[in-house]
């Protein structure tokens, strides 16, 4: 980005539900959109960029802007890259929005895995029989908790992190969700409640892994003229990155995230350093995924993460760095297993002050919001987006 702000979020809308078994996910989508336009104080005849990704029904944009009935589109955007894609079209539709190619963006998540019935990511992963990988990967019969296991037991092995400390994460996020009356699990946790949950996948336990719900959110994206004639407070958009990480024919480390691409060069983009920044969303599928992100992000130095988490530094008013103070994957939402979006939505209610008074963090002028899509070790895409209030 050349632009400080190329682009600010008027807009931003979470589903209230968790469990929506009497709608479409079409439906979903459009109840999202029209609450993040409502918000921002614009229409749907405003809407000029439409972004998704393949959650939306037929994957593909198309459908969804049929469905929604925008006919003013100059911009469409389907990348996919799961559960990060919404961050990255944070950072899409800012420069979408720079080279004039749209002046409206909206941005829509939707899905209803508790409705269907998914579990805890224990299910073995059929490959499709034309991907590259798939006379590799099929007779491993890998599972996605399996796979995130086994990043936590090298990372306990290489750097001496308990399962005590990560727990903590778990707790951070109960401590906040408390104060949310939406969130699946308003239960404040202790780390002897995490630790005492079922095994799921060795060493991970149900209290490493994130809410399985319905749902939805949304967000809109405007040019800067835009954002100063609306009623809403300005969050501009201040730096992006986004990388696609390759298996490198099986030599991966995986102890090394996306976050490590991607955290230095939204910060070398907006002009920033960890230390800025006052609040930071980071995606929590599971609770190692969080201590292995905040290290490369550069908020802690790497094998430093099991110790950066525990004893409450991520829980707001007391801890160093507030951390997904909705309550996040673990605790509050979690919709089509997909979490990027609502970590750039919780960024934007602190950096408006619209955050519950219990969780709020004072003057909070800059925040970040990042994380991982698609499987760590099986495909793995990442995005980073750097927010300030103005």
């Amino acid at each position: 980005m050349t632009q400080r702000h190329p682009a600010f979020i008027a807009g931003a809308f979470e589903h209230p539900t968790r469990f929506a078994p009497d709608k479409s996910i079409a439906q979903l989508h459009a109840e999202c959109a029209r609450g993040a336009l409502a918000d921002a104080g614009l229409s749907f005849d405003d809407v000029d960029g439409y972004f998704c990704a393949a959650d939306a029904p037929g994957g593909i944009p198309a459908l969804m802007a049929d469905y929604l009935n925008l006919t003013k589109l100059t911009h469409v955007n389907g990348t996919e890259s799961g559960g990060c894609s919404y961050i990255a079209h944070v950072g899409h539709a800012a420069d979408a929005i720079a080279r004039g190619r749209c002046s409206v963006a909206l941005v829509t998540l939707a899905g209803k895995p508790r409705s269907s019935g998914q579990a805890t990511g224990t299910e073995i992963r059929q490959i499709p029989a034309e991907r590259p990988a798939a006379p590799f990967e099929q007779p491993c019969a890998w599972s996605v908790a399996g796979m995130y296991g086994l990043l936590a037991r090298r990372h306990m092995y290489e750097y001496g992190t308990t399962m005590e400390q990560l727990a903590w994460v778990k707790v951070a996020a109960s401590h906040h969700a408390q104060h949310n009356p939406h969130a699946q699990l308003r239960k404040v946790f202790t780390t002897e409640d995490v630790l005492a949950s079922p095994l799921v996948a060795d060493p991970l336990r149900r209290g490493d892994c994130c809410v399985i719900t319905d749902g939805g959110g949304a967000l809109v994206i405007v040019k800067p003229e835009i954002a100063k004639a609306l009623k809403r407070p300005r969050v501009g958009v201040r730096g992006f990155a986004e990388t696609i990480r390759t298996n490198e024919a099986g030599r991966l480390d995986l102890l090394q995230t996306g976050a490590a691409v991607t955290g230095p060069r939204a910060f070398a983009d907006a002009g920033l350093t960890p230390a800025d920044v006052k609040y930071a969303s980071v995606y929590d599928n599971f609770t190692i995924m969080v201590a292995m992100q905040l290290e490369d992000l550069g908020f802690c130095a790497k094998g430093e993460g099991g110790r950066f988490v525990a004893d409450g530094n991520l829980i707001s008013g007391s801890g160093k760095l507030p951390w997904n103070t909705d309550g996040g994957g673990m605790c509050n939402n979690h919709p089509q297993n997909r979490g990027g979006l609502t970590k750039v939505i919780e960024a934007v209610r602190q950096l408006r002050g619209e955050a519950h008074p219990a969780v709020q963090v004072p003057n909070c002028d800059i925040a970040l919001a990042s994380g991982p899509g698609l499987v760590m070790g099986a495909g793995h895409a990442h995005a980073t987006v750097l927010l300030e209030r103005l």
